[in-house]
Formats: C-alpha cells, sequence, structure tokens
C-alpha cells in the first residue's frame, strides 16, 4: 500500500520510540530525508504526498541498519554541531551535544580577546574549532588531528562553512611535543580520548562497534591526554592563555589536579545540561 511521506516518517518515528531511541522525533526526520533526497523543509511541504515503493524500500533500508546499532550520523554521513552543518565519517566522532559546552565557554573566552589564535587539538570532525572560527570573527583557528582521515574530514568542513580563510587543518600528535614553529595560542581547547581502555568493550555497542577507537582510548586510567597536553602543550600558550578541556564522567577533579600541577591556575569546572562536570579550564600563570 503507497503511504505518504508524513506517514512514513510518523511510522518510523514510532519504530525508533519504541525501539527505545531517545531522539526518535530528529532521527526519523533526518532518515526519511536522506532516504528520499529531501530537504527538511521539502519534507514538511510534501508531507501529504506518496513515497514511491524504490523510496520507502529505501528508508526502510537505512531504518534497519539504524535499529541494528548504527548511528545515524554514520548513515547519513553528516551532522549538526552548534548550528554548523558537518561531514561525518567513522574515522571521526560524531559531535554530541555535550560537547557544545566546551565550545561555548571557550567562544565566551575568546570573544573577550579581539585577534588571538585558537588550538582545538584532537579536533576530530573539527567541530569545537569551527564553532569558534564561526562565531569569532577574528580568531585564528588550527585544528590539530594525528587522524589523516580525520584531517580530510576537517577539510571538508572548513569548506562547507566557508571558514577557509581563518580555519586550518594540521597533522600533530597530541601526546607528543608541539614542534616551536607552531607559535603561540591564546587558546587551546580539547575534547581528547577519555575512556579508559578497560572499559571500551562496555561501551554502547554504537560506540563500542562504530566510533573510532582512536578517538575513545585514553589509556589506562583515560586521563593520557590530560597529562600530555598539560605538561607538553603549555609552551604553545601565552602567559594568561587559556586551555579547555571536556572531560568524562568523574574525571573532573582528577584532570584539575593534573592542571594545577602544571602551573595552571584559576581552574573552574561547567557542568553539561545533565549537570554532569563536563568542561575543565584554567590559566596559564607561568613557570611551574
Amino acid at each position: 500500500m503507497a503511504v505518504t511521506y508524513n506517514n512514513l516518517y510518523l511510522d518510523i518515528r514510532q519504530q525508533l520510540r519504541c525501539f527505545g531511541v531517545e531522539a526518535a522525533t530528529l532521527e526519523a526526520r533526518e532518515l526519511v530525508c536522506f532516504g528520499t533526497n529531501k530537504s527538511r523543509e521539502e519534507l514538511q511541504r510534501d508531507g501529504g504526498l506518496y513515497a514511491s515503493p524504490e523510496l520507502e524500500r529505501q528508508v526502510r533500508s537505512l531504518v534497519d541498519r539504524r535499529l541494528a546499532g548504527e548511528p545515524v550520523a554514520y548513515l547519513i554521513g553528516e551532522w549538526e554541531f552548534y548550528g554548523l552543518p558537518l561531514d561525518i565519517s567513522r574515522d571521526v566522532l560524531i559531535p554530541r551535544p555535550d560537547t557544545e559546552v566546551l565550545a561555548e565557554e571557550a567562544i565566551r573566552y575568546c570573544k573577550t580577546l579581539g585577534e588571538c589564535r585558537v588550538l582545538d587539538l584532537c579536533a576530530g570532525s573539527g567541530c569545537v574549532g569551527l564553532a569558534v572560527g564561526a562565531q569569532v570573527p577574528q580568531a585564528k583557528v588550527v585544528l590539530g588531528e594525528i587522524s589523516d582521515a580525520a584531517l580530510k574530514i576537517c577539510r571538508q568542513n572548513i569548506r562547507r562553512n566557508g571558514l577557509s580563510g581563518r580555519v586550518v587543518p594540521l597533522r600533530m600528535d597530541a601526546l607528543d611535543k608541539p614542534d616551536k614553529t607552531l607559535g603561540e595560542f591564546q587558546c587551546i581547547v580539547s575534547n581528547p580520548p577519555y575512556i579508559p581502555r578497560g572499559d571500551i568493550d562496555g561501551l554502547d555497542g554504537s560506540v563500542r562497534d562504530y566510533e573510532p577507537r582512536l578517538a575513545l582510548d585514553g589509556g589506562e586510567d583515560g586521563l593520557d591526554f590530560y597529562r600530555a597536553v598539560a605538561e607538553k602543550w603549555r609552551d604553545c600558550l601565552i602567559t594568561g592563555g587559556r586551555l579547555y578541556f571536556e572531560v568524562g564522567i568523574g574525571q573532573a577533579d582528577q584532570v584539575l589536579r593534573i592542571m594545577r600541577s602544571q602551573g595552571f591556575g584559576d581552574i573552574q569546572i561547567v557542568k553539561d545540561t545533565h549537570e554532569i562536570p563536563r568542561v575543565v579550564f584554567g590559566t596559564l600563570c607561568g613557570e611551574i
């Protein structure tokens, strides 16, 4: 029996809800739009029209993959972060709403600086650095990533959001001391791998089986990158500059102590929308 686009969307939303998908409304819309090659506006406009059997099969095939655990962002190849459309592949983590807290805090600070240089270290898709670049016109942003595949996504997202003049991607390893030619920054922001290695196999299948392990594995205790960045990358910050970290559940106090031991002061912890400590930032005071 033929089905309208609107009824197809409603049916899929109900399927996802029954499966326990929290964002069923959003995911159903994205799957129908992608499967039928319609924009959100076109889907709303054509809601009363009938979808062809071929288009319906395409959409339901996507839904089957979603119900098998594959994240929607990887199915459709894109996601939105801080109002920016981003290309996404399985070479990068899917941007999450909690990470918008990190972007918001860095943006708030950078807006007070005027012209500034910002480094997004462990950039992944580039989502945080791109948000800073989009919201702070006087900022020059470097997206630092070790993965060549992730850097390809960064380049695509820079072009997609018209930021080629002010945002550049560079290959760098956050665990190594930076080259002095990189210069100094007023702000370093980082959402590093922070899952303890032994916990990865216990993660939800949509994360464990699809998202890149390189972007998850934070070492035995999940703190390897915090220690390395706070110690080795502090020389890239001007005195009085700030370092911003996203942290995992239960890590905020440990990261605060790591930063304090490396000469950072005025350290603050910011909670996400679920009241979980999510961002730790501090100001570089000078020599340890």
